[in-house]
């Protein structure tokens, strides 16, 4: 859970805060390029509230947590993948700005989806689980240091692959991870 946590509030935090400079990579100057993470905040404010009217009257928490980490992980490979132009809401760019502007939507509810998972069946140690979750936010302090040193490297676009790992894991913890109560290991050491 805490793994899926920094990989989230990473993930989001990579889409919002860089998005300026990848519009200039494409020659935007800057008053057009600012507009861009206004429009990945929106996407994640319809994110919001669509989680408040659907969740959970028709759509359970864990439902919405593998559509948006699914969600999340196509949007990511079409940043990394699309390469042509679009006109959208009076602004030409490449359709993959469009596309991490969209990552708001999915980024909005996944933290919510992964913590009661997460916390689920621990007890007494509910505490200290949530400490840990507590601890998964050095995310959006250290996936950005991972992107920028990618797309130093191999282009801004490119940087952007660091991206689909994180959503990987989401969807392996949203479908099968949050299942896991045992590691391997741990079975070998108690029967030894």
């Amino acid at each position: 859970g805490a793994l899926a946590i920094f990989c989230q509030v990473g993930a989001q935090v990579v889409a919002i805060d860089t998005i300026i400079n990848y519009a200039g990579s494409m020659g935007m100057d800057l008053v057009e390029s600012k507009v861009f993470p206004s429009f990945t905040l929106t996407c994640t404010m319809i994110g919001f509230l669509s989680g408040i009217v659907l969740i959970p009257r028709y759509v359970t928490q864990k439902q919405a947590l593998v559509v948006c980490s699914t969600l999340g992980l196509l949007l990511s490979l079409g940043v990394v993948l699309c390469d042509f132009g679009v006109t959208l809401f009076g602004h030409r760019a490449n359709a993959s700005i469009f596309l991490l502007n969209a990552l708001g939507l999915p980024n909005a509810l996944i933290y919510a989806g992964v913590w009661p998972l997460a916390i689920r069946g621990l007890g007494r140690f509910t505490k200290m689980g949530s400490s840990l979750l507590i601890m998964g936010l050095c995310g959006n302090a250290i996936l950005p240091l991972v992107y920028g040193f990618v797309a130093e490297r191999c282009g801004m676009r490119m940087g952007y692959w660091v991206l689909v790992p994180c959503f990987l894991y989401l969807v392996f913890f949203a479908v099968k991870g949050y299942k896991i109560v045992r590691w391997p290991w741990q079975r070998i050491e108690n029967n030894g």
